[in-house]
């Protein structure tokens, strides 16, 4: 499949490791130029030396999504860097605290919507101008299957994801006559790193092993990813890449369940 992608110039957020890292080598791996951001240095300069040996080209910007100036700052530099910028993933994102509602601050929502939220509406404003100039673009917000299908659980978060779905249909609708596609991809249960480490914890709390853990919460949690398995982050990245490809020219609006079917509604 020719993805239409070659040299295109491609900024992911949150990309030094899990899901965002998995992204960014997808589109390294069809002939995008990317750029990998995040706060965590080493863990970037590991991304980068890993794209690079699988013959990707790709540019790691260190900055804080939470920070304003520091957005701007890993924009411009994306543009002083490869020339263009012709694909945004809006991928940083967090959980925050794990706490009831009733016991989670004004300060817990306000990080969870600032990092969840504000990063991709501060992210998409610092980016438009340079797709508008060149009527060409793809922004592709990574929210969760929790902004359709709410867990009891983390309402801030559910609540940040879910807002993200809405800003995504806003945006499509607003763009659309700049050649400016917005879409969105929705994982749910994704084996990344940060996953991982709280199966660990809850398998060594419990003294049992990782895999009758990960059985029990799908049982509980997620009866409906008919897979009976955690997704991989690979298999979240195909769809990105695909959204950002020419093959997906008449894909505007869309959110893309990469869930296994956990989303019990059609």
């Amino acid at each position: 499949m020719d993805y239409g992608l070659n040299n295109k110039v491609a900024l992911v957020t949150g990309s030094s490791q899990g899901i965002g890292r998995a992204i960014a080598a997808a589109l390294a791996a069809v002939g995008c130029r990317v750029v990998i951001t995040s706060r965590a240095e080493k863990n970037l300069t590991e991304t980068a030396k890993a794209i690079r040996q699988d013959g990707g080209r790709v540019h790691a910007i260190a900055g804080d999504a939470m920070l304003a100036v520091d957005i701007e700052r890993v924009v411009d530099e994306t543009v002083t860097h490869f020339g263009n910028l012709h694909i945004l993933v809006n991928n940083v994102g967090g959980v925050g605290s794990f706490a009831p509602f009733d016991q989670l601050t004004d300060e817990d929502w306000e990080h969870v919507l600032q990092l969840n939220l504000m990063s991709a509406v501060r992210f998409t404003r610092a980016v438009l101008p340079h797709m508008q100039r060149r009527q060409w673009g793809r922004i592709i917000n990574i929210a969760s299957e929790s902004g359709v299908q709410p867990d009891p659980e983390m309402p801030h978060y559910n609540a940040s994801k879910g807002a993200l779905l809405v800003l995504t249909k806003s945006l499509s609708k607003a763009y659309a006559a700049d050649n400016i596609l917005v879409n969105s991809v929705s994982p749910a249960f994704i084996r990344t790193p940060l996953v991982m480490k709280m199966m660990h914890q809850e398998a060594d709390s419990r003294g049992i092993g990782v895999d009758e853990v990960i059985d029990v919460f799908l049982k509980q949690k997620r009866p409906h990813i008919e897979l009976k398995r955690p997704g991989e982050e690979h298999e979240v990245a195909a769809v990105v890449a695909f959204l950002a490809s020419e093959a997906a020219s008449f894909v505007n609006g869309a959110n893309y369940r990469v869930d296994g079917g956990s989303v019990a509604s059609v």
